[in-house]
């Protein structure tokens, strides 16, 4: 039942992607092992999102690390089904650190039988787009894994998650898949000194997770560079737009913002859609965190615009005919679609 459940909810998720972002593009796919344990090591700016999109991208069952205070209560099937595992963290108490292990073992069972995991390298989220310093935490995990099982073949693949804006739907993501590190090439080295080769580890996961990023490094050019971060200039490409922003911003007049646009056109817009709209909008100031707010516009939307197209078609049709109903829909699904791109074309970071 939970494999039919995962199934299912990885069909919706790509089909309602199609929707939700402009553009999805995915770059070193065939990186990706075809053999072996793969632990993939994402960036981590949008939340509940980065998961998601690398769930629904990296073409495997994937089992993901997910912090710990999501779990319990009516939802524990759910999370199970779509194969998440608790991590204690500090701030959860010094008690539950001691749940760790047990975790971190099964960890190791999967990684050995072969299969594939998920696992936040950088600790916590952020809205920005440079690489926060990696925790040690995955290096550890994987050269434990390949200790407890030298026999079985493990990589830790870096993922690059790019989005040209991380609060708005209909948005540019450039998912990219960096170059495999072979764990068992540190296994010896792991034997003979633990703490220095889960170091090494971690430095050249962060090397090649960079690689994968449009502005991985917060220097101080950062605030000025991201400023070019925007719908228009992702349709260049990832690898054209980091070749582009590794230049001197003074450089960079060739991929300037488009400005802005009125409050006015898009509260017009707003009109066919207003309830649903204002229901996401109070839903939002439940969560402080901004970096939450995209991705509760992508999980709240799911089920309040579905509820809201199927008021309007039946009153429509019950009122006025089917044909009335079916219009009232297209309608809705128009204008929220010119907002859309009207705020996502115009709006930068």
């Amino acid at each position: 039942m939970k494999a039919l459940f995962y199934k299912f909810i990885l069909l919706l998720l790509k089909n309602y992607n199609r929707f939700y972002f402009r553009r999805i593009r995915i770059y070193g796919q065939e990186q990706i092992p075809k053999k072996g344990a793969v632990l993939f090591s994402p960036n981590h700016q949008g939340a509940f999102l980065d998961p998601l999109l690398v769930g629904t991208s990296c073409g495997s069952k994937v089992t993901s690390l997910t912090r710990s205070d999501v779990f319990g209560g009516p939802f524990q099937w759910f999370l199970d089904a779509l194969k998440m595992l608790p991590v204690y963290r500090i701030r959860d108490g010094y008690s539950s650190l001691r749940k760790n292990a047990a975790v971190f073992t099964r960890c190791h069972e999967i990684l050995g039988k072969g299969d594939h995991m998920m696992m936040f390298s950088e600790g916590s989220h952020h809205n920005e787009y440079y690489l926060q310093r990696l925790s040690k935490g995955s290096s550890r995990l994987v050269l434990e894994a390949q200790e407890k099982f030298p026999d079985s073949t493990l990589y830790v693949v870096p993922v690059g998650i790019n989005y040209s804006h991380h609060q708005l739907p209909w948005q540019e993501v450039h998912i990219v898949y960096g170059k495999p590190i072979l764990v068992g090439d540190f296994l010896q080295a792991f034997n003979e000194n633990r703490s220095a080769t889960i170091n090494q580890l971690r430095a050249n996961l962060e090397h090649e997770m960079k690689a994968c990023l449009w502005l991985p490094e917060n220097d101080e050019q950062y605030v000025q560079k991201k400023k070019y971060i925007n719908l228009a200039n992702t349709k260049l490409g990832f690898t054209k737009l980091k070749e582009l922003l590794a230049l001197d911003p003074k450089q960079l007049k060739t991929i300037e913002n488009k400005g802005s646009v009125g409050p006015f056109w898009i509260n017009l817009l707003s009109l066919p859609n207003i309830l649903p709209l204002v229901g996401i909008r109070r839903v939002l100031k439940l969560f402080p965190d901004i970096v939450f707010h995209n991705s509760i516009k992508y999980i709240v939307g799911l089920f309040v615009f579905v509820f809201w197209w199927k008021i309007l078609i039946f009153s429509g049709a019950y009122f006025y005919g089917t044909p009335t109903g079916i219009s009232l829909f297209i309608g809705s699904l128009f204008f929220l679609y010119l907002r859309q791109v009207i705020i996502s074309k115009y709006k930068s970071n």
